[in-house]
């Protein structure tokens, strides 16, 4: 399930590794870029918005005033878009306003796209941002589909290891580790 808090980034994007990342010249608040990604989602037609990123948000769904930028700028948007899940995400620059603000300016060309007359390719270049499933939790923890409870704990501990982000590991890929082993004593 997609949600808000914690960053649910898509499954099998590739992240920007944090040395390669670069403050954009996008000269916004936080509250402002948020304000102007749903104004675009709006304009846009679709529904069902969900801004996903690591920073806590209020009971009202706002981010607060006062929040500091999370060490994982990282921002995941999904939306519904003609009856079809939709996704972009960003985690090109060190801000999350910044990786808002670079989605809500995407999404506002591809508007210009459909709104110059040539709304085919608009059609084209959203088959490209349709979100992929997520892996299942075989694949994440690298086990074939009969593996017991104890080898789920034991695959658990071995990627925690390698991927805890007190360890030096991604904050995105240990959250997919979490999901896959619930998923798995679920279904176990």
């Amino acid at each position: 399930m997609i949600e808000s808090f914690p960053l649910c980034w898509p499954a099998n994007w590739k992240r920007t590794p944090w040395h390669q990342q670069s403050s954009s010249r996008f000269r916004l608040t936080l509250d402002q870029a948020r304000k102007d990604l749903q104004y675009e989602v709006d304009m846009l037609g679709a529904s069902r918005l969900i801004i996903s990123t690591n920073m806590p948000l209020r009971r009202d769904g706002e981010f607060y005033a006062s929040a500091k930028n999370p060490d994982d700028p990282g921002v995941a948007v999904y939306f519904i878009y003609k009856k079809k899940q939709m996704c972009f995400a960003c985690d090109l620059h060190p801000l999350i306003r910044e990786n808002l603000n670079a989605i809500a300016k995407t999404i506002n060309a591809l508007r210009g796209i459909e709104r110059w007359g040539a709304s085919d390719m608009m059609e084209r270049a959203f088959t490209g941002f349709a979100a992929l499933p997520a892996a299942s939790w075989h694949t994440t923890l690298e086990l074939d589909s009969n593996a017991t409870r104890e080898q789920v704990e034991a695959a658990f501990r071995r990627l925690a290891m390698l991927h805890h982000p007190d360890r030096g590991g991604d904050t995105a890929r240990m959250a997919e580790i979490n999901r896959a082993r619930a998923d798995a004593l679920k279904e176990l």
